[in-house]
């Protein structure tokens, strides 16, 4: 196993430069290199950085340029949704480990793409779907795994974040958001809930997604917020806002569970992902930090706390002794080293170049869907079959697909 690797960074916004931050504090890894196609971005991002390595990154605006560096072993993409599936392919022939950042596909021959040069290659390729190491999804994991819910039946999860400001004021911000907002009608953004339901029904190993179906609300939130909040003078007080405000999702798993998905974006409300998972013995509600089981009486609810700490993960065990930290709750630092890991073991990443398609593969579908009038559209499968054969192992210490008791991989 390698004592130190080399990452670069690609997309230096608010997540890239925040994330890149956060890796440099890791003994193990030495940022070599920043990519932005902004310079201030790059400037400022290199000058954060030199107070924490000994050298400094290289700066570049061009990602080719990076790539062809020869001496990175990954890079993390945290680029705009739609440049994520170009660099990411142009990083495995470069023989790099790519890790993206999270957004739904713009095609389904994206998602063919990253498959194929993955599987040419040999090179992985990760999502860095981050909640997958949430503390309460990885417990839950666990009690799946464990059977506490019987056979699982049915889930359901979104993304249900009031993301008005960031949206309408994407021009000034040079936030990539706007743009999809204002041409798509989908949902854009189905990893964060659809991950973790994935890992715990085991898609792509052993079941799989089958068909979804998918509708849209009108659109009011967006422009209604232009106009009430940012004035007639403002650049998009006139933009007809292509996404609905309110998006709603059913999967079908091969193996008969459903999902139920909702994005949730442009309307007041507090954040959620709205996870449910029910079982023939069992339900847990994330909105009602509460489970109930069979053998419970009546009505009662047991409060997730009551089964937190006999039901942590082992790798939450470790990382609260040793200290969490990074943000959104620690799930960005437990993502890294998942990938970082990888690298330095050579070996596959725990969210897979499958999983990743899987699960981006749902904003393409999702927007065929209600483009054809709520039409049921079948969902491809990226495994071409391998999906009836994989079986879920826990192989390593940041496996999600079962419980791995090892030595903690924290540093």
């Amino acid at each position: 196993m390698m004592d130190q690797i080399k990452l670069g960074f690609i997309g230096l916004g608010g997540r890239g430069a925040g994330l890149a931050a956060l890796v440099a504090d890791m003994a193990d890894v030495h940022i070599a290199a920043v990519c932005d196609v902004y310079q201030d971005r790059v400037d400022k991002t290199i000058e954060r950085l030199a107070a924490k390595q000994a050298h400094p990154p290289e700066g570049y605006l061009d990602y080719r340029q990076l790539l062809a560096r020869g001496d990175l072993q990954g890079v993390v993409i945290a680029s705009s949704w739609t440049t994520h599936v170009e660099i990411s392919l142009a990083a495995m022939r470069a023989g790099i480990y790519a890790a993206s950042e999270v957004g739904g596909a713009s095609s389904i021959q994206e998602c063919w793409e990253l498959v194929r040069v993955s599987e040419e290659t040999g090179v992985p390729f990760m999502l860095l779907e981050n909640c997958c190491y949430g503390r309460e999804e990885m417990a839950v994991l666990n009690m799946v795994k464990q059977g506490l819910f019987g056979e699982l039946i049915h889930c359901q999860c979104g993304y249900e974040h009031d993301l008005r400001s960031e949206i309408t004021r994407g021009t000034e911000n040079r936030h990539y958001r706007l743009n999809n907002f204002t041409y798509r009608n989908a949902d854009l953004y189905p990893t964060h809930g659809v991950g973790p339901m994935a890992k715990m029904l085991n898609i792509n190993k052993g079941n799989r997604f089958t068909a979804l179906v998918s509708m849209s609300s009108k659109a009011r939130g967006l422009h209604e917020y232009v106009v009430e909040h940012l004035g007639p003078e403002h650049s998009q007080i006139d933009t007809q806002f292509a996404q609905g405000d309110i998006t709603t999702t059913m999967i079908k798993c091969a193996r008969g569970e459903t999902i139920l998905l909702t994005h949730d974006c442009s309307l007041p409300r507090p954040y959620s992902r709205g996870q449910r998972v029910q079982g023939t013995l069992g339900i847990w509600m994330e909105d009602k930090n509460a489970l109930h089981f069979d053998d419970f009486d009546g009505e009662r609810w047991a409060p997730m706390s009551e089964y937190l700490e006999k039901y942590d993960h082992p790798v939450w065990r470790d990382f609260i002794n040793d200290g969490v930290r990074g943000g959104h709750g620690g799930m960005d630092y437990l993502v890294q080293r998942s990938f970082i890991d990888a690298i330095k073991a050579g070996r596959q990443t725990p969210i897979d170049v499958y999983d990743s398609v899987a699960w981006m593969a749902i904003t393409a579908l999702s927007e065929d869907s209600i483009a054809c009038g709520s039409a049921p559209v079948p969902f491809p499968d990226f495994t071409n079959g391998k999906w009836i054969r994989n079986q879920p192992v826990a192989d390593n210490y940041w496996s999600l697909d079962g419980l791995y008791e090892g030595v903690s991989a924290l540093t």
